[in-house]
């Protein structure tokens, strides 16, 4: 190897290092809270692909009449329309922006709907207070999803069901070298596409009912969960 390409090369990887470094600083809630907050105006646009695994994932759920659904990160509320009518629903995000849209759009659903900024690190309920929980496109986004499932699983009443759908390394998938490359860019604009599900639910005592592989060839994943209280 000569002088250049050495210098090459190890000035592509100090520029690497200092991107990985520049991505945890921002791995915040502050960050996440800025960045979707611009995003939030056209939120939509990109949401509505996933439609179908939305549907999908809370029809699975089973909700019932009366039921406690907690939905965090709810972003702009695109959830609602797939929720029964006479439910109670509280809609937390990180983001007054999101919630603000969420409100808006209820005006249009009309569900029984309590929305209010949240840190899904952090939930302000009691214990065994939920009878559904969905989590859709958080876990890959939050800062510490481990923190979060926990919380959920707090919150969650006895035999109680949470619904996940997000991006994850396949099940039984070595990490892909691309995945290691474009990670710390993805992360910075908008999602983690290295984090492993068996890996953040090992953490909990939450049962795994089903998995089953959803949109861009099972790269994401319908996920259902029960409590193991």
């Amino acid at each position: 190897m000569n002088v250049e390409t050495y210098l090459v090369q190890s000035a592509i990887c100090s520029s690497y290092v200092n991107l990985l470094i520049f991505v945890a600083i921002f791995r915040t809630n502050s960050w996440n809270r800025f960045r979707y907050t611009l995003y939030a105006p056209g939120y939509d646009i990109v949401g509505r692909i996933f439609s179908k695994s939305r549907n999908k994932s809370i029809s699975d759920l089973r909700i019932n009449p009366g039921d406690e659904v907690l939905i965090v990160g709810a972003g702009t509320g695109l959830d609602l329309e797939y929720i029964i009518q006479d439910c109670h629903i509280t809609a937390t995000d990180i983001t007054p922006a999101m919630i603000a849209l969420t409100l808006k759009k209820n005006k249009h659903f009309g569900r029984n709907l309590t929305a209010s900024v949240m840190d899904g690190q952090h939930l302000d309920f009691p214990e065994k207070w939920a009878d559904k929980i969905i989590l859709h496109l958080i876990l890959a986004v939050i800062p510490d999803p481990v923190a979060c499932l926990k919380e959920c699983e707090r919150v969650l009443k006895p035999g109680g069901r949470i619904t996940e759908f997000d991006k994850f390394v396949p099940s039984g998938c070595s990490l892909s070298i691309w995945r290691k490359i474009f990670n710390p860019i993805t992360n910075l604009l908008f999602s983690d596409i290295t984090r492993r599900f068996e890996v953040i639910v090992s953490e909990t005592n939450l049962n795994v009912e089903s998995d089953i592989p959803a949109d861009f060839n099972g790269n994401f994943r319908i996920i259902r969960l029960r409590s193991g209280n």
